[in-house]
């Protein structure tokens, strides 16, 4: 079976995200990423700034279980739970789910690896480098000291996997929760939407 909805997890300043829109124009296909924010909010009427503070972060007891729906089902606006950080996945999962069944389509994060993974039409990248490679695609694209590089990626990155860790109960950086696992540190970014191209071939 083809593989018509690619999801991209990826180290902050590893290129996942670049990877992942260079990958999308030239397949020709939809791109999400932060825009999987803004319909969530949109579909559930929450504010923008509330997914925007819950995005790939969980400000929660990490003892507490989550109640597992991964998009389907949601809260109702009555609920004092509506708002929460969990129900806020929830919808961002549910749009995730619609844009999946709608059309081929590249998707950054957030979980989707796993929110996804019933189904038999997905391919599962992650994305990596060392710390000097991150370190030095950082200082470029943001204009900051090293040192400051290096304190964002290392919180960026925690975050993403106590994020990772809660929804899905899994490790973000266990290659077996993926299909395909690249290495940016010595491989251009052109090069690996090759590679990618490379191994979807394989499905068609």
């Amino acid at each position: 079976m083809a593989k018509r909805v690619i999801t991209i997890a990826r180290g902050f300043g590893s290129g996942g995200r670049t990877i992942g829109k260079m990958l999308a124009k030239r397949l020709d296909i939809d791109y999400y990423n932060d825009d999987l924010i803004k319909l969530a909010s949109e579909e559930s009427g929450i504010n923008l700034e509330l997914f925007g503070k819950a995005d790939e972060r969980v400000k929660t007891n990490l003892f507490k279980r989550y109640k597992r729906s991964y998009g389907e089902w949601v809260l109702s606006p009555d609920s004092d739970q509506f708002v929460s950080n969990d129900n806020l996945f929830n919808y961002q999962a549910k749009i995730i789910r619609e844009v999946a069944d709608k059309s081929p389509c590249v998707i950054i994060g957030r979980c989707s690896d796993y929110i996804l993974r019933d189904r038999d039409d997905i391919a599962r990248i992650f994305v990596y480098a060392d710390k000097p490679t991150c370190i030095g695609h950082v200082t470029d694209l943001y204009g900051m000291k090293e040192s400051d590089a290096i304190k964002k990626i290392e919180s960026i990155d925690k975050a993403r996997a106590i994020y990772y860790k809660y929804y899905t109960n899994r490790d973000w950086s266990d290659v077996n929760n993926y299909d395909l696992c690249l290495n940016t540190s010595n491989l251009s970014f052109e090069k690996a939407v090759d590679i990618i191209c490379d191994y979807l071939k394989n499905f068609e």
